[in-house]
């Protein structure tokens, strides 16, 4: 093939335990030759992870100040798993609860 394979599936689980998530929604995406999958809008995640250069602590961002958050835990944790242009991928992160997810994820079209 001319591409390098890119097949990833996305998560977002309750919880911080990484090895036995309650998963609340994955998706699918390939991104070579085209974009593709189960994601709501696979050509702008394939985008949006393109512009990390392959390190996906990029997805992340300053948490938006104008946006406040409870101070409870109630952990997510959003994970990244597959193949990436040819490199296998295993990518998570966790937040504090979901409105921290949302804020420090700020559109972005990946999650």
């Amino acid at each position: 093939s001319l591409y390098a394979p890119s097949a990833m599936v996305f998560s977002v689980a309750q919880g911080d335990d990484v090895a036995a998530p309650t998963v609340v929604r994955a998706t699918t995406v390939s991104c070579a030759p085209g974009a593709r999958g189960t994601h709501p809008d696979p050509k702008a995640a394939c985008a949006a992870l393109k512009s990390t250069g392959g390190a996906f602590d990029r997805l992340l961002s300053e948490p938006n100040p104008d946006r406040a958050c409870p101070m409870h835990y109630a952990p997510v944790t959003v994970s990244a798993v597959g193949v990436w242009e040819g490199r296998r991928v295993a990518w998570d992160h966790t937040f504090a609860n979901s409105c921290t997810m949302a804020a420090t994820l700020d559109g972005n079209a990946v999650f």
